[in-house]
């Protein structure tokens, strides 16, 4: 399966943004799904994750409340709904999927392209 992250841009403190993620080659309908992030320097992190059929979700204690992952199986495509958006925000930001324990670990062997969210102050 081929990932399309996009949907990242310039953003003041305060704004919201839309990331999508579009899938080809395959269905995402039958595997969970997981955002992450790398910010410059630092390690990709796990961001949100969710469930085949979307009734568990993970999110980094850092962004709950503020961003809510979400599916629309019909179209293969996984969202990331980010409001309150804070400078720290900032990283590049990438989408995979597959077993519930290898998106919530992160442990893929291949990342497609992720799509730039910056924050300013």
């Amino acid at each position: 399966v081929q990932l399309q992250a996009s949907g990242g841009g310039l953003v003041q403190a305060g704004g919201s943004l839309r990331l999508s993620c579009a899938a080809s080659g395959s269905t995402l309908s039958f595997n969970a799904a997981g955002w992450y992030r790398q910010a410059p320097g630092k390690q990709r992190e796990l961001v949100a994750a969710l469930s085949i059929f979307g009734g568990t979700t993970n999110y980094a204690d850092s962004v709950k409340g503020r961003f809510t992952i979400s599916r629309d199986n019909a179209k293969n495509t996984v969202y990331l709904q980010m409001n309150s958006l804070k400078p720290e925000d900032t990283a590049v930001y990438y989408c995979n999927t597959g077993p519930w324990r290898t998106v919530v670990a992160g442990t893929f062997g291949s990342w497609g392209q992720g799509t730039l969210v910056t924050v300013s102050s």
